[in-house]
């Protein structure tokens, strides 16, 4: 197993790294990046309050340039991408023929080249499924092990001495993407920085996403921390993100998750993967019968998880609910302000109300956060229709 450029760089400064992970069959691939820095719960507070600095070089990327890259890849996804406008950013899924969720992805169009990102194990995978789609399109999908992303997290990220640094315009919605400056040695611009959905709890943190050769980490590291940002690992990477309900493929989902179970369609709320008024995907008519006619069987949920105990669950252990299984934990992490949370994959028919049991080697208690329960109540055209027809044939 390889590691990463940050985890030995900074070894000297305190880094950690997680728990092992090589007797896992599913992640062979996964990079070791750093789980901590000494103080772990101080790094998540520095997140809410100023900014942080989080290694992701275990995300593979791949690089697609080609004049028909965006046309192509719209019609094998989920996303509206044949339009996509140069310097912005997507968030993409590939389906399985039931509408079963296979890949998840970030894109980012820049300079003639879409750059793709997804999770370490899913690299390879996912370059194969694009490289037996290509047939005669003019698009050429490469890995491109020697590039990283990192990812800042905080309030000062969008403002100060780091914005000024990464050159990240004022008004960058999310999504927005743009070149990274010059390094004071190079001749060319290096990398990017792309916008991305808030993480953090309540109203959320600004998050920036930069996408650098493996070779200049180091430099944009440094001048990143001197700029103000704080070190900090995985595990605020996933508080964070479990605080703000964001799944993770492969932990908080399973071979049957389906788009809309965890929040991937988007909305008035919610950044999505899957656009909902495009042409003819793989997977396409579950995600439409779904939305128009139907709920899904299960949704994702923050847990409250009973601390009382070191013990933790782990990712797949059962949720049951008066010992019946109603489901499946994800992403397990502690939290500097919630305390032991996890997002979860529960049925539907599972309310905020209901005293749940998490049964792994070390089973606690759990109880659903019930802001985490999205309520989904726009009226579905196909339903609406049905019950017209039925009206009609009532006489009224």
């Amino acid at each position: 197993m390889t590691a990463s450029p940050i985890l030995t760089r900074y070894s000297d400064r305190g880094a950690v790294p997680g728990p092992a992970r090589s007797d896992d069959p599913s992640r062979p691939d996964t990079v070791d990046v750093a789980w901590h820095y000494g103080d772990p719960l101080g790094e998540q507070r520095a997140a809410e309050r100023s900014a942080v600095i989080v290694d992701r070089s275990d995300r593979a990327v791949i690089e697609l340039p080609g004049a028909e890259r965006l046309s192509w890849l719209h019609t094998i996804s989920s996303q509206h991408v044949a339009t996509l406008a140069d310097r912005t950013s997507a968030e993409n899924l590939s389906l399985d023929a039931n509408g079963r969720v296979e890949e998840h992805f970030v894109l980012t169009d820049i300079d003639g080249v879409t750059w793709i990102d997804c999770e370490g194990p899913r690299g390879a995978p996912l370059l194969d499924f694009l490289t037996k789609m290509v047939f005669w399109a003019k698009a050429e999908p490469a890995a491109r092990p020697d590039m990283a992303v990192l990812t800042l997290i905080g309030p000062d990220v969008t403002t100060g001495p780091i914005a000024e640094l990464l050159e990240l315009t004022p008004d960058a919605g999310v999504y927005a993407a743009g070149s990274l400056p010059e390094l004071h040695h190079e001749d060319e611009p290096l990398g990017f920085w792309r916008v991305m959905p808030s993480l953090g709890d309540g109203a959320g943190l600004p998050t920036v996403d930069l996408v650098v050769p493996e070779y200049t980490v180091d430099t944009w590291w440094s001048q990143i921390v001197e700029a103000g940002a704080r070190m900090a690992g995985s595990w605020t990477y996933d508080a964070m993100r479990v605080a703000a309900i964001r799944p993770r493929l492969g932990i908080d989902t399973d071979e049957r998750t389906i788009p809309h179970e965890v929040n991937w369609i988007g909305g008035p709320e919610v950044e999505g993967a899957v656009h909902l008024d495009k042409g003819c995907y793989r997977g396409q008519e579950t995600v439409a019968r779904v939305h128009n006619l139907g709920k899904s069987p299960r949704r994702l949920v923050l847990l409250h998880l009973d601390g009382s105990t070191d013990e933790r669950p782990v990712p797949g252990d059962r949720v049951t609910a008066r010992g019946r299984a109603v489901g499946r934990v994800g992403t397990v992490v502690d939290h500097f302000e919630l305390g032991p949370i996890a997002l979860a994959l529960v049925k539907r028919s599972v309310g905020a109300d209901v005293d749940l049991m998490v049964d792994g080697e070390h089973p606690v208690s759990a109880r659903i956060d019930p802001d985490s329960v999205r309520t989904d109540d726009h009226v579905q055209a196909g339903r609406a229709a049905v019950e017209r027809l039925r009206g009609g044939g009532n006489g009224s």
